[in-house]
């Protein structure tokens, strides 16, 4: 039996989000008959960054929408402390809206100031497609439009479903430093990927080795 994963946390973490904290014990997840897991556990604190690694199929998404509260678990438990913010496949932005439109909704009902939004937006390098309909962007274009969004909540757990998909390698180190910076600040970042993802004293977790 795989033993529970705990990251220690690091020892000169701020304190902005001291109260995060996401465990899982003994999670089993069952898509039809197939049993994906069984018997995982984790432990994350503020400043924590894991790594959930594996092929595809092997249950990394089905594991995301489980800790964050989506789906219930065939058996096992989760607890959360802390707001979370979720990228995944879905993009949550008004397709037929510009850009600019479509995260200003997003920037009012989190109480997002609009130089901070356009901070964000600068960071993440969509600051120049603000003016284009969301349906007109890129694969690429779209998941920093994604990060925009998800970065700007001022959550405290940030879960990320294959969040380099479509990037470019100066795209990826923008994410790999935005993720960073989140964790340095005390918050937790759970990244799914099948793509090498590199984040100081990031632990791994590989789903296969809790193959039912």
């Amino acid at each position: 039996m795989a033993a529970a994963l705990s990251v220690p946390p690091a020892p000169s973490a701020p304190t902005a989000f001291a109260n995060a904290a996401l465990g899982a014990r003994d999670l089993a997840c069952r898509r039809g008959e197939r049993l994906l897991f069984a018997r995982l556990s984790l432990r994350l604190r503020h400043g924590d960054a894991l790594h959930l690694a594996g092929p595809n199929g092997v249950g990394k998404s089905s594991l995301i929408r489980i800790l964050a509260g989506l789906s219930r678990p065939f058996a096992g438990t989760v607890e959360r402390s802390g707001d979370i913010a979720l990228l995944d496949e879905r993009l949550a932005l008004d397709t037929h809206l510009p850009l600019g439109r479509a995260l200003d909704f997003w920037a009012r009902c989190d109480g997002l100031h609009a130089d901070a939004a356009a901070r964000i937006a600068k960071r993440v390098g969509i600051g120049g497609l603000l003016d284009v309909p969301v349906r007109y962007l890129s694969t690429g274009q779209r998941r920093r439009a994604a990060l925009a969004r998800m970065a700007g909540r001022g959550a405290a757990i940030w879960m990320l479903d294959e969040p380099l998909n479509g990037l470019d390698a100066a795209s990826t180190d923008m994410v790999e430093a935005l993720i960073a910076e989140h964790c340095g600040a005390g918050g937790i970042a759970l990244v799914a990927s099948h793509q090498p993802i590199r984040l100081p004293g990031m632990a791994r977790l590989s789903i296969p080795d809790y193959a039912a």
